[in-house]
């Protein structure tokens, strides 16, 4: 009886498989699973499955076919908008805008025109890598037949293209992590597939010592691939061989576990000459009143009252988030008369500040670095600014309908690549906001000296689901870069982060609170840090370079 209902389960899988609108419909919810392994749902293990039925909806196209590169590049969209729609939900928490003299409707339409675009952003890489894998496996290896004219036979929609098991693997993992390193350079780069893994799975988190996030990424879409390989064979009636290769997916993917087991165990060592006992203040001054009177007043009184507590407790410095005093008062005669700088300089603690800086061109979004006798020592700017609300890309077509939506007139520009941060205690490692989503800002930093990571983030008026995944986003910079890290944002999940991705300490939701913890300078470089993403070139030479011997051989036997 069992194996009579398991049969027809099988056939109606494989029936939705064969009906075009039931693949986008396995695409989308492949998609949608995907989407709950990140924060806050945290379901990591979902990775090592949800990108399969892409990859076989990829593998049942086998003709070399103009509308079967248009149907890859459909399926990959698909899976990547319910992958990065179901992520970024929180978007959402942008609305209502009405505090900006936004209507409510043009608040919606704002909003919804923000996640839109953004999802589609990632799902256009989803896409690109379908398409891509598909002609990579074919072209040229069959001959172009026109759309309008269908083979005279077409083999079983599973039938296996003409490339053996550890090409199709390398191919398919080596172009998603030169696509994920190519969106990483661009405007929006949040969602990759290697956070779906933190901050829960570090074992394999660690693997990002070695190249970066990318090993992560190839992890899963080679774990990925093989399971859908073994499908594709038991679909066949190849039994044996779909059980010796579930069986190396297993050994494969546990295998890459025990090397993240193996960094992780490496202990720590902290030296005590290398202490840092750091305050961080979480000022939770919501956005909307930040500009305003009370706002500004609300802002003065808690970190000033938040500086005087984490003096009293002995800090060697202080942190505040993004924005803390967003407000023009460094090197402007409103500076003496700051009742922060003023304490700053009756304790003689050094503080962090965020804060706006004047530039002849704009205003940077900056992290300030203020000595103890007053003095401004250095500062970091914001490399990566959030688009829509600190500037508006593609000012010509889209300035006049969102022209209002940054409170500060979305003017700030954007922080050198090349910043180091130097502070009393040697050279630190800075991040901003949503600079925390680009590695290799990061990795740049360790590479000439950083020691420790300082991140300071506002995160309002999103809620708890971003400020998981951001947290989340941290967790990651800290592995990969062997670095402990401190965490300032302004109203949520403020924390302290182990070189091993452990929180030590994180702090509750929109709450104001302050926090004295111990921090270690680490002097490491891991193979990231030293040698970059070598990983993803890698892979794509070898796997260029072996497809085109392939290639050639099948031509040469077909002469």
């Amino acid at each position: 009886m069992q194996s009579t209902k398991s049969s027809i389960s099988s056939s109606q899988a494989v029936g939705l498989l064969q009906f075009p609108q039931g693949r986008l419909i396995i695409a989308l919810v492949a998609g949608l699973l995907m989407g709950l392994t990140p924060a806050p749902a945290n379901a990591w293990f979902l990775a090592w499955i949800a990108l399969a039925p892409l990859w076989t909806l990829v593998r049942s196209l086998d003709q070399w076919l103009t509308v079967n590169r248009s149907r890859a590049f459909l399926y990959g969209l698909v899976w990547g908008i319910g992958y990065h729609g179901l992520a970024l939900w929180w978007i959402r928490d942008l609305h209502p805008l009405m505090w900006l003299g936004i209507p409510w409707l043009g608040s919606i339409a704002t909003v919804l025109f923000a996640w839109v675009f953004i999802t589609l952003w990632g799902a256009v890489l989803a896409g690109s890598w379908a398409c891509l894998f598909h002609t990579l496996c074919h072209w040229p290896l069959q001959p172009f037949r026109s759309p309008q004219l269908p083979p005279p036979s077409l083999p079983s929609p599973l039938s296996p293209p003409p490339f053996p098991l550890w090409l199709r693997i390398l191919l398919g993992t080596a172009l998603w992590c030169a696509l994920e390193w190519l969106w990483s350079y661009g405007p929006l780069y949040w969602s990759s597939l290697a956070y779906t893994q933190s901050p829960r799975n570090l074992l394999i988190l660690h693997l990002g010592q070695l190249s970066g996030p990318t090993v992560v990424t190839g992890a899963i879409v080679a774990g990925n691939g093989l399971l859908a390989e073994t499908w594709i064979r038991w679909r066949q009636k190849a039994v044996l061989p779909a059980r010796h290769l579930l069986g190396f997916t297993l050994v494969f993917v546990i295998g890459l576990h025990l090397i993240g087991l193996g960094l992780y165990s490496q202990p720590l060592a902290n030296a005590p000459s290398t202490a840092l006992k750091i305050g961080i203040i979480q000022g939770n001054v919501p956005t909307r009143i930040k500009q305003f009177e009370d706002g500004m007043r609300l802002a003065l009184q808690h970190y000033t009252m938040g500086y005087e507590t984490l003096a009293e407790q002995g800090v060697d410095a202080v942190l505040t988030p993004e924005g803390a005093f967003p407000w023009l008062w460094l090197n402007t005669p409103r500076q003496a008369q700051h009742p922060f700088y003023q304490e700053i300089e009756r304790r003689q603690i050094p503080a962090w500040v965020g804060t706006i800086v004047s530039e002849p061109n704009g205003f940077t979004q900056s992290l300030v670095t203020i000595t103890g006798t007053g003095d401004i020592l250095s500062r970091y700017d914001k490399i990566k600014l959030v688009p829509l609300g600190e500037y508006i890309p593609l000012r010509s077509i889209f300035g006049g309908f969102i022209n209002r939506l940054s409170p500060v007139q979305a003017t700030l520009i954007p922080g050198q690549p090349n910043q180091q941060l130097d502070t009393p205690f040697g050279q630190a490692i800075a991040g901003i906001c949503f600079d925390s989503a680009f590695p290799w800002l990061f990795r740049r930093q360790a590479a000439t000296g950083g020691t420790f990571i300082l991140t300071a983030s506002n995160n309002d008026p999103y809620g708890a689901s971003m400020m998981t995944q951001h947290h989340a986003q941290d967790v990651m910079r800290a592995i990969e870069t062997d670095r402990w890290v401190a965490r300032a944002t302004n109203t949520g999940f403020s924390s302290i982060i182990d070189a091993h991705g452990n929180t030590r300490w994180i702090s509750g939701f929109r709450t104001y609170e302050t926090h004295a913890d111990i921090i270690y300078r680490r002097h490491t470089q891991t193979l990231y840090v030293r040698w970059g993403d070598w990983l993803t070139p890698s892979l794509l030479a070898i796997g260029l370079v072996s497809r085109g011997l392939y290639s050639s051989r099948v031509s040469n036997k077909s002469k």
